[in-house]
């Protein structure tokens, strides 16, 4: 399915939602006090939507404060401006579970084998995540698995048929919004915030999803702005890929970039970035993997992109977490897991303050193949590194304050002018 024809299908049915049932929370005992714990009067309201077919789960102005809620097929989520569903701030309201085949805790927000299901309106959903952040903080090596999970804040698991829009989504114990194993998704007109330095609150991370829009988003965040994922670190398989996803008009502050990676043991094809601003990420696009994850990655365009003071511009590496392999890197066996990066094309592009212009590296068993650059000006104080790719393009200019602009490593085929 197009990415238009998402949208279409999205926005008839925000219709059908919205001309159903309203359930108000406050008629089952919410008080939106930002003290009172709501959540038993808000999943009240949205079982009893549900038992009825469907509609629209209303929160008026306030602040519910709120444990883990499962939302169900037929339901939107509607934020009146003014209206926070605010996380609990105790951690034992959030119950271990295994999520993504991995000890997790359970989400703000959730729904399962749902369709037809939003979060939509002006209002916030808050992670209150301060406080898992200050945790993870104190533990060595917290990273994002290990024996201290933090809750995410939305999981869309297995669904078909998701929306959310309008709504301001932030300060996530973890990532933020997360389409798994979901087809048919618009993510529109929404902001999603933290603090610049909060672990590993991704805003939008796709996980084996297909058919996804991502359409005028703000996100300003502590890590990936979007990640495109599919399947987990060393994964016996099979995964699923991420396919068919359109990022358009969007506006990424502090963060790190748009990132299709590191996880990619499904797969990850028919991407498009577009029209995109950066200012202040760590990273502009980032393409990355390694031997213990990766798999096809392939026809990607990422085109119409400004970017100022971010500083890496481009980052294509299956060396993830290093970019390059040393000189003395040793081809390895081929296997599932072993990433295949080819078919990427980056047009339009203008970045500024850089601090690497860019990195393009594959592993000597895998080169990266056809990659395109056209119309591609970066200033940075190092230039464009380039090993084990193929790389052509026209319009490349590269400035570097230090050194050349074009540096050809081991491995490297490229033909730029």
């Amino acid at each position: 399915m197009s990415a238009a024809l998402v949208l279409v299908f999205m926005i008839a049915a925000s219709g059908a939602l919205r001309a159903q049932t309203t359930c108000d929370p406050r008629a089952y005992g919410a008080k939106g006090d930002g003290t009172t714990k709501d959540t038993a009067a808000i999943q009240k309201a949205i079982d009893v939507c549900a038992d009825k077919g469907g509609g629209t789960v209303e929160l008026s102005a306030g602040t519910y404060v709120s444990a883990p809620l499962v939302l169900k097929s037929n339901i939107n989520l509607h934020l009146a401006k003014g209206a926070t569903l605010l996380g609990s701030p105790d951690h034992a309201d959030y119950p271990p579970q295994i999520e993504f085949h991995v000890p997790d805790r359970q989400p703000l927000l959730s729904a399962t084998n749902a369709s037809n299901v939003a979060i939509t309106g002006e209002g916030t959903v808050d992670g209150n995540g301060e406080s898992w952040w200050q945790e993870a903080r104190s533990i060595k090596d917290h990273g994002i698995l290990g024996d201290h999970p933090r809750p995410k804040l939305i999981i869309f698991d297995h669904c078909k048929g998701v929306r959310v829009e309008g709504v301001t989504v932030q300060n996530s114990p973890m990532w933020q919004i997360v389409p798994y194993y979901s087809d048919d998704v618009v993510i529109r007109g929404v902001r999603i915030l933290a603090p610049q330095h909060s672990p590993n609150t991704d805003a939008i991370d796709p996980f084996s999803s297909s058919n996804v829009v991502i359409d005028h988003v703000y996100s300003d965040v502590g890590d990936d702005n979007v990640a495109i994922k599919s399947g987990p670190i060393n994964s016996p398989g099979p995964d699923d890929p991420s396919r068919d996803i359109v990022v358009q008009d969007c506006t990424f502050m502090h963060g790190h970039g748009m990132s299709i990676g590191s996880e990619l043991s499904g797969g990850a094809e028919n991407i498009v970035a577009e029209r995109i601003t950066f200012e202040d990420t760590d990273n502009g696009i980032r393409v990355k993997s390694n031997r213990d994850r990766g798999h096809d990655v392939g026809n990607l365009v990422f085109k119409d992109l400004t970017m100022k003071n971010v500083k890496n511009p481009i980052i294509i590496s299956e060396y993830y977490p290093k970019v390059m392999p040393p000189d003395d890197e040793a081809p390895q066996a081929v296997g599932r897991l072993t990433p295949h990066f080819h078919d990427i094309v980056i047009e339009n592009m203008t970045a500024t303050g850089g601090e690497v212009a860019a990195v393009i590296a594959g592993l000597p068993e895998s080169p990266v193949q056809d990659v395109v650059l056209k119309n591609v000006k970066i200033s940075a104080e190092t230039g464009m590194r380039i090993g084990y790719a193929e790389v052509t393009g026209e319009g490349v200019v590269v400035t570097a304050a230090k050194g050349e602009g074009i540096i050809r490593l081991k491995g490297a085929d490229a033909k730029l002018k």
